[in-house]
C-alpha cells in the first residue's frame, strides 16, 4: 500500500442520485452524506408480487422512469411536511405523486440479492402506476430504516451499511475512464449507463481502479472493490433498448483476465470503485459533498491486479 500526500487529483464534477433502484436519476449541485449512501439514494424499490426486486436487468423500461424530488431536498437538515412530493414521470403515464411522509402500509418478504426483510409500502395509487407501466403487478416500497439493516459484505468493508442499492453506499468513476472508454466505441455513451453516484475530473483515466482511501473536501472514503459489471451498461438510458456495446469492448480492455491476469478468472469486467464513507462510522451525522470540491488520494496500491475485486 502507498501512501500519497500531494495535492489534489481531481474534482468532483457531478452528483448522481437514485431515489428508486433502477430508475432514472438526478443530477445535484450537492448532496449530505448518509452512512447508506447520499440521502435519498436508492431508498425506494420497484418490487413483483413475490416481493422480488425488479431492476433494469429484467425491467429495462424502468430506465424511462423520471424522478423529481424538492430542491430543497439535497440540503442538509431538511425535512419533508405533508406538502412534499417524489414525482414520477413516464412515457404514456400521469404524474404519479408520492408523499415523502413516511408511509403506514408495510410490505413483508422484500428481497434484494441476498437480503430480505420488510418495507414501508407506498400504496395502491403507486401499485397500479409502476403495474400498469410494465404491464405487470408491482409495488413501490421505501426502505425501512427504523426496523431494518442491510449490512455490506463484511469481507470488504466490515460494519457499513445499505439501503437497496446493489452492494455498496457510494460508486465512483472518473470522467478520464469515461473519455477513454468513448475513444474505442463507435457510438460514444453517456456515464449514465454506469450509474455512479459520483463522477471526477481531472485525473488519468482509470486512476480510481487504485484508489484504497481518497479524501473529497474533508470526508474519506475508502475503495472498497472494483465495480463488476452487469448487462445494466448495455440498456440505453434513454429509450430502454439493450445492446452488446460498452460490454463488448470491456471486455477486451476490462476483464479480470486483462486487469488481474494472476487472480481467479471470474468471468467479470470492472468499471469503477464501489465506495464507502469511513468517517460516518465515528461521525454518524450526514455531511455535504459539492460540485467542485478537491480530491486527494491518500493511499493506493500500485495496480488494479492488487485491489479487492
Amino acid at each position: 500500500m502507498e501512501k500519497v500526500s500531494s495535492g489534489p487529483v481531481a474534482e468532483v464534477s457531478s452528483i448522481i442520485i437514485y431515489p428508486i433502484k433502477s430508475c432514472r436519476g438526478i443530477s445535484v449541485p450537492q448532496a449530505p452524506l448518509t452512512p447508506t449512501g447520499f440521502r435519498w439514494d436508492r431508498q425506494w424499490l420497484v418490487i413483483n408480487n413475490k416481493g422480488r426486486a425488479y431492476t433494469q436487468r429484467v425491467e429495462p423500461k424502468l430506465a424511462l422512469v423520471e424522478v423529481e424530488l424538492p430542491k430543497d431536498a439535497f440540503l442538509e437538515g431538511w425535512e419533508p411536511t405533508k406538502s412534499s412530493f417524489l414525482e414520477l414521470k413516464a412515457p404514456g403515464m400521469d404524474v404519479l405523486k408520492v408523499s415523502l411522509t413516511t408511509p403506514q402500509g408495510v410490505a413483508n418478504g422484500v428481497s434484494v440479492w441476498e437480503w430480505s426483510g420488510s418495507a414501508l409500502d407506498e400504496g395502491d395509487e403507486a401499485s397500479t402506476w409502476f403495474s400498469n407501466f410494465l404491464g405487470k403487478p408491482s409495488r413501490l416500497v421505501r426502505f425501512n430504516a427504523a426496523s431494518e439493516t442491510r449490512p455490506v459484505d463484511p469481507e470488504y468493508a466490515t460494519g457499513h451499511k445499505i439501503m437497496f442499492s446493489d452492494m455498496y453506499p457510494y460508486m465512483l468513476v472518473s470522467q478520464g475512464s469515461m473519455d477513454e472508454l468513448n475513444k474505442l466505441l463507435k457510438d460514444p455513451i453517456s456515464v449514465n449507463r454506469f450509474r455512479p453516484n459520483i463522477v471526477v475530473d481531472g485525473c488519468k483515466p482509470f486512476s480510481e481502479d487504485i484508489w484504497t482511501a481518497i479524501r473529497m473536501n474533508e470526508y474519506t472514503f475508502q475503495g472498497v472493490k472494483l465495480c463488476s459489471r452487469c448487462k445494466v451498461p448495455t440498456i440505453n438510458q434513454e429509450n430502454g433498448i439493450a445492446g452488446s456495446e460498452p460490454n463488448e469492448t470491456l471486455k477486451k480492455i476490462r476483464s479480470d483476465l486483462v486487469l488481474r491476469p494472476t487472480k481467479k478468472q471470474q468471468g467479470k469486467i470492472y468499471f469503477g470503485q464501489n465506495m464507502v464513507w469511513k468517517d460516518c462510522l465515528a461521525e454518524g451525522k450526514g455531511k455535504i459533498l459539492k460540485i467542485g470540491d478537491p480530491v486527494y488520494v491518500l493511499e493506493q496500491v500500485s495496480t488494479a491486479a492488487e485491489a479487492a475485486a
